[in-house]
């Protein structure tokens, strides 16, 4: 018979290779498959937490009132992110993505502000000192490692920054060549060279195109793409106007990387934005975002069918939809508070993000309801809010530990295409594995309306639960749903009892029941449930003490 001890560290072992397929160590490169799980929580490192004024070799003095109007420092850092790593965690999220690392322009205060924001790049070779440090950004990443969490950093390699367009002092870059950057013109947007080849900014802070068809600029930016991950042990990278860059590129610069790299193509149609998923792992969802705002921001044109057919587009043109970055607020576009008066259509947008599309990105502060417009309002500090548990917060750690639940439980929820059920002018009815999600727009007040949802495949008098209520409901004829909007545009997800079971989501415990073999799907799919970290902390904790006792 096998000791208690032999038995106890057998199956600590098998828990910790599992979760060593989840949470891949440090040095392991991040893939496109293994960010597909992942939630990401977009910062701003000056404006999300301010670091002790005490501490040493503080570049920037602390502003604690921090006006975004003024378009100045306000002295967030790498470490201080760091101190507040319990807040982004206690959403669920399991990725950060931080503003840009590079050194920016630091002189006299331009026309539009200072570099805060960190796009300005001008040595990309270089840190950025007012972040922080070598070793500051090295702590960053291990803090979050040692939590199981990705680092994604913000990276500009279409341009740098001068305030003389006509002679800029090319000894300040890190490429300091002429035939290095591309003659000044000005964008037509109507004409891809022109767009890939001419200056972003304006004349007055001129974003100085680089060359990317020059052989000694590909490869400096693939040497230094390569070191930077390597040291500072990234996971992933966002790349800032990626469409401004020659799409072939992007390649041999993520191939020198070699981690996921998700590209900011910014505009609103779908085609086009597809392209570039060729040659890149995963693009933002620009065209995702413009028709969420069109479907569900009140008041607004309440375009449900528009989201719907850019869906099914998305699905016949997009190479993974899986790994698209779905966001509803960052740091170009208004805040959703912004451009829409009613809560509930933050919450219904957020059930559709999370549920229906790619990798979720919330931008810090989303969760607190900040209303700032474009830039660069929409970068307001985020300690006034004193960091409060607030509805959305809650909200967004429920969608995360939903999210976390299928993605382990029912392996084919993320790679499954969203089917619509049905679709109105004020909802639509999504199935996607074993879930079914409605969201409407019709927003907080009582309406005496109701959908039905039919063709779920949940079957005739089946018990399910409403995730975000934690109500209870039976199935009618066929599995038919009738859902009410007496108590105002609430957004309902719907899942069987026994596949909840396990996910500590209203009261459905964590210990996995060893007669649930997985997760039942819409289409009839099972999958086998897996170990968590819960469960090997605890394994962990037994092989401790097993360890004393026999010793």
């Amino acid at each position: 018979m096998r000791s208690f001890a032999s038995y106890t560290t057998s199956l600590i072992s098998l828990s910790l290779l599992s979760l060593l397929a989840v949470f891949p160590t440090a040095t392991t490169a991040a893939t496109a498959e293994q960010w597909r799980s992942r939630s990401i929580y977009q910062i701003i490192t000056d404006r999300f937490a301010l670091p002790d004024p005490s501490t040493p070799n503080l570049l920037t003095v602390p502003n604690e009132d921090c006006n975004p109007a003024d378009q100045t420092w306000c002295g967030g850092t790498w470490q201080s992110i760091i101190a507040n790593l319990d807040y982004i965690q206690g959403m669920g999220f399991t990725a950060i993505w931080i503003s840009p690392v590079s050194q920016n322009y630091d002189g006299p205060r331009t026309p539009y502000g200072d570099a805060y924001h960190g796009y300005w790049s001008q040595d990309v070779t270089a840190l950025n000192p007012r972040m922080g440090s070598s070793d500051d950004l090295k702590a960053l990443s291990n803090a979050l490692h040692a939590r199981g969490m990705y680092l994604m950093v913000d990276i500009v390699a279409n341009n740098v920054v001068t305030l003389d367009y006509q002679n800029p002092d090319l000894s300040k870059f890190a490429f300091n060549q002429p035939d290095m950057f591309h003659p000044y013109c000005p964008i037509d947007f109507s004409n891809q060279t022109s767009i890939e080849q001419c200056w972003l900014g304006d004349t007055v802070v001129a974003l100085m195109d680089v060359n990317t068809e020059n052989q000694d600029v590909i490869s400096g930016y693939q040497s230094w793409i390569s070191q930077l991950v390597q040291e500072y042990q990234i996971d992933g990278l966002r790349i800032d106007a990626a469409k401004h860059v020659r799409k072939d590129f992007w390649p041999g610069f993520c191939g020198s990387a070699g981690v996921f790299c998700m590209g900011e193509v910014f505009g609103g149609d779908v085609g086009y934005n597809a392209e570039y998923q060729g040659y890149l792992d995963s693009v933002l969802d620009y065209p995702g975002y413009d028709y969420v705002v069109s479907a569900f921001a009140l008041p607004g044109p309440g375009n449900i069918s528009g989201l719907v057919d850019a869906l099914h587009q998305g699905q016949e043109l997009y190479k993974d939809m899986s790994v698209l970055g779905s966001f509803l607020e960052n740091q170009d576009n208004p805040r959703w508070a912004n451009i829409s008066v009613d809560p509930q259509s933050l919450w219904n947008a957020m059930v559709w993000q999370f549920l229906a599309g790619g990798i979720p990105i919330v931008y810090y502060g989303q969760e607190q309801g900040l209303k700032g417009n474009a830039d660069p309002y929409n970068r307001e500090p985020l300690w006034p809010t004193g960091y409060a548990n607030t509805t959305t917060y809650q909200l967004i750690g429920k969608l995360n530990t939903l999210r976390d639940f299928l993605a382990t439980n029912s392996p084919d929820f993320l790679t499954a295409n969203v089917t619509v059920l049905g679709a109105t002018n004020n909802e639509v009815a999504i199935g996607r594995g074993p879930m079914v999600a409605v969201m409407t727009n019709r927003g907080s007040p009582p309406v005496n309306a109701s959908m039905g949802v039919y063709g779920a495949g949940f079957g005739t008098g089946v018990p399910l639960l409403e995730v975000l209520s934690c109500q209870q409901f039976t199935t009618g004829s066929q599995g038919s749903l009738l859902i009410d909007y007496s108590a105002g545009g609430h957004a309902s997800i719907f899942m069987r009892l026994s596949d909840l079971h396990g996910s500590g989501l209203c009261g459905q415990y964590t210990n996995v029941d060893p007669n649930i073999n997985g997760l039942s799907s819409t289409n009839g799919a099972r999958s086998f449930a897996r170990g968590t970290l819960w469960s090997a902390a605890v394994l962990a904790a037994i092989l401790a003490v097993t360890l004393v006792c026999v010793s």
